[in-house]
């Protein structure tokens, strides 16, 4: 199963025809994504199931939908264990930006994380995942595929953002801070957070 975004809200990409009663669900071969994308944006449609009966067929079809946006970005971590924030558009973020041309997509987290933040020497620890959104872009939908990496640093100089790109603030946060942060934030940055460490701060919060 997969989620694709268009703002906070998931279109499931999985194998089963039926999700439920809530679940709008559509064969995803025939499925015509700006109509769903458009059904979405107006709260016409908030539970969509788009099925195929091959696991392996889901991506591919697809990456066949929309133009695609490869990008790659990172969650960084500094020696105290507080990880790297921007905030744009009212949102806390992570950096992360479109891989040029030629360019790996390895280099490209890293080249993104510094431009964006000004943090340097960067070593990638992990692959995390994938995340998948959609968004408009002169009048058209795209998809961003982001490539998520781990990555470590032990820079202590000043956090520098990028205010060309809109980029107000760049922050580290212990883990408290950082799942504050998250609750003004985007649901497919969510993914790259344990579900344990992010339920764990709710338990505490209620108590």
């Amino acid at each position: 199963m997969y989620k694709v975004f268009v703002n906070d809200i998931p279109i499931i990409l999985s194998t089963e025809e039926d999700m439920g009663e809530k679940y709008t669900s559509l064969s995803l071969k025939e499925a015509n994504f700006t109509t769903i994308i458009k059904n979405i944006n107006k709260g016409k449609l908030l539970y969509v199931n788009l099925y195929h009966k091959k696991e392996e067929k889901l991506i591919k079809h697809l990456l066949k939908k929309l133009p695609v946006v490869t990008a790659a970005g990172g969650l960084v971590y500094n020696e105290k264990g507080e990880m790297l924030f921007i905030h744009r558009n009212g949102r806390w973020d992570l950096p992360k930006g479109k891989v040029e041309k030629k360019e790996s997509l390895e280099d490209g987290a890293i080249r993104e994380v510094e431009e964006e933040t000004g943090v340097k020497d960067l070593k990638i620890s992990d692959f995390l995942l994938k995340t998948y959104h959609i968004f408009q872009r002169g009048g058209k939908y795209k998809l961003k595929v982001t490539h998520w990496y781990e990555m470590r640093t032990n820079y202590t100089g000043p956090l520098v953002p990028e205010e060309s790109e809109g980029i107000k603030k760049a922050k580290w946060k212990n883990e408290k801070k950082a799942i504050k942060a998250l609750e003004k934030s985007y649901a497919n940055i969510k993914l790259l957070f344990p579900a344990e460490m992010l339920s764990g701060y709710a338990k505490d919060r209620v108590s």
